[in-house]
């Protein structure tokens, strides 16, 4: 009987501290991840579309978003990008040959396609469409990327 009784004691012991363990590891989520689970849709775009403007787009916008000279135009301060929402999107999503014109300026260039799935483009295009001085206020979805074709 005394030895029933120890190992119910032992055992109802080790099951509190299961639980203790369990409740102190679920408040062990990073500062990073309660962050972005607070963002808005828009902000967690952005931080994507961050990613997928380094990996393929800073070469010849840089880092800045700023372009080359007369060869890559500006995504900083562009009017293109304000004023030609459907082309600027489909120029990511499929590319650009030819001429277009950026805050005055004439380009005359070949942007190939990037291979991006529409969510990557999306993403990028919230994040060049509110970086460097440009803000928009209506987000760019995976939905108005897809309805733009070839």
């Amino acid at each position: 009987m005394k030895y029933s009784i120890l190992i119910c004691v032992t055992v109802f012991s080790l099951l509190s501290c299961k639980n203790e363990t369990q409740k102190t590891e679920t408040s062990l989520i990073p500062e990073s991840e309660k962050t972005f689970s607070q963002e808005s849709p828009l902000e967690q775009s952005i931080k994507r579309g961050e990613a997928v403007y380094i990996d393929f787009c800073k070469r010849c916008h840089m880092p800045n978003g700023k372009g080359v000279g007369t060869t890559y135009p500006p995504l900083a301060g562009s009017n293109w990008l304000e004023e030609k929402r459907k082309e600027s999107i489909h120029s990511v999503k499929y590319g650009l040959n030819g001429e277009i014109q950026v805050n005055g300026k004439t380009y005359n260039n070949v942007m190939t396609p990037l291979g991006l799935s529409d969510d990557e483009v999306a993403d990028v295009m919230n994040y060049v469409m509110n970086s460097w001085g440009n803000t928009q206020e209506t987000m760019v979805t995976e939905d108005e990327v897809s309805a733009i074709k070839k």
